[in-house]
């Protein structure tokens, strides 16, 4: 029998996970998949705002466990996150990410999550789990290097007349098919693990695993890249448009596995108790409809800010921002490291507006947007730290 204190922490806590969710999907997970393809002018705001809501809850429950897991149980070392110090790190976080949100700055959220529970669990008495920091951080540095550069070399390749473009973009199209054949999901692995379509396949046929599997593919790489090439034999503007659909979509179904754990990862500790055990894969449903809800309700506004904002975007810089940040969503769900979509895709928006020599780049934007990033994490650690000290100190 649960306890009437416990269940009423879990019930407040559970309401400030769905806020937390509904503000990411207002922000990072429902604004910035389609932001790129929105100021190429694809795919209106509107529309943009209700598909990847849908697409970010298929993401969540089909991917979303390795963060969820990440970031309830492998921030902090020594102790377990109490209902309270889970309540407070979640509302302290919602409440910072709602407030970019309608201050139209795209705040990082997993900045500001990762920020708001490690303050919570230090103050608890905790210790840092140096190792998992030291592997975020490296993620998190890299980011904007490695996105923004991969932007920028995609854009000039695209730009330059000496590649064809019905040449260049199928090619770019078969590295995301490769990519996206090595994507795991829950659905193709057995119970309570993922798999690729590429390594589900490679196992059903006789032969050595491994050269099956990149056989395979390849062979998928191959089947997309015909695919696009011959829509754009039809018609050039309408296959780069239906290819940057498929790319923000493609995003967006990453966001959600990736930022529905900045939600749901504190309320893990909470449902520990056999009492209380509820199936993961429930779990990220609920977050990811908060998601949704955040994505069709909040999204929009968001999404009119990156795509106008920071750059000047045309179908084939569009392209060029959401490849890598496809790559490097999928990273980061495989590896289990909160990420914030709004790093990487603003990053990949600058890397492609400089390839155009920086036309449409706001730098004033950009050096507010970095320093609300920094501003985020250690804000969020203050506030969480402090309230959690002035709660246990009323308790």
């Amino acid at each position: 029998m649960v306890a009437t204190a416990t269940l009423a922490t879990l019930v407040i806590a559970s309401l400030a996970s769905l806020f937390m969710a509904w503000s990411i999907g207002a922000g990072s997970s429902g604004s910035t998949p389609f932001a790129p393809a929105v100021g190429a002018n694809a795919i209106s705001v509107m529309r943009a705002g209700f598909i990847v809501g849908i697409l970010g809850l298929l993401g969540a429950v089909l991917q979303g466990a390795n963060v969820t897991e990440a970031v309830g149980r492998e921030l902090v070392v020594g102790v377990t996150l109490s209902p309270v110090a889970a309540t407070v790190g979640l509302i302290v976080a919602a409440t910072l990410v709602a407030v970019g949100v309608f201050a139209g700055y795209p705040i990082a959220t997993a900045f500001t999550v990762t920020g708001a529970v490690v303050g919570a669990g230090l103050a608890m008495g905790g210790d840092p789990a140096w190792a998992k920091y030291q592997e975020i951080a490296t993620l998190w540095v890299l980011v904007p290097f490695v996105g923004g550069g991969i932007a920028f070399g995609t854009a000039v390749t695209l730009r330059d007349d000496r590649v064809p473009e019905r040449l260049a973009v199928p090619l770019l199209a078969a590295v995301v098919g490769l990519i996206l054949a090595n994507v795991e999901f829950v659905l193709l692995g057995p119970a309570g693990e993922a798999a690729s379509a590429a390594a589900t396949v490679a196992a059903a046929l006789p032969g050595p695993a491994l050269p099956l599997r990149v056989a395979v593919s390849l062979a998928f790489a191959a089947v997309v890249a015909f695919a696009l090439a011959q829509d754009i034999a039809r018609d050039e503007a309408a296959g780069q448009r239906h290819f940057l659909l498929v790319l923000g979509g493609l995003v967006a179904f990453s966001a959600g596995g990736s930022q529905v754990g900045l939600a749901l990862g504190p309320l893990l500790p909470l449902l520990s108790d056999a009492s209380l055990a509820l199936p993961l894969t429930g779990l990220l449903f609920g977050g990811g409809f908060g998601l949704l809800l955040g994505s069709w309700t909040g999204a929009p506004r968001m999404i009119k800010a990156l795509a106008q904002d920071y750059s000047s975007l045309g179908p084939r810089r569009s392209i060029a921002a959401l490849i890598p940040s496809f790559a490097i969503a999928q990273t980061a769900v495989f590896l289990g490291v909160p990420v914030s979509f709004n790093e990487i895709i603003v990053s990949a928006i600058i890397g492609s507006g400089y390839a155009a020599g920086g036309a449409g780049v706001s730098r004033g934007k950009m050096l507010k947007t970095a320093l609300a990033w920094a501003g985020s994490l250690a804000l969020a650690f203050a506030l969480s730290y402090g309230a959690f000290v002035a709660v246990d100190a009323v308790l």
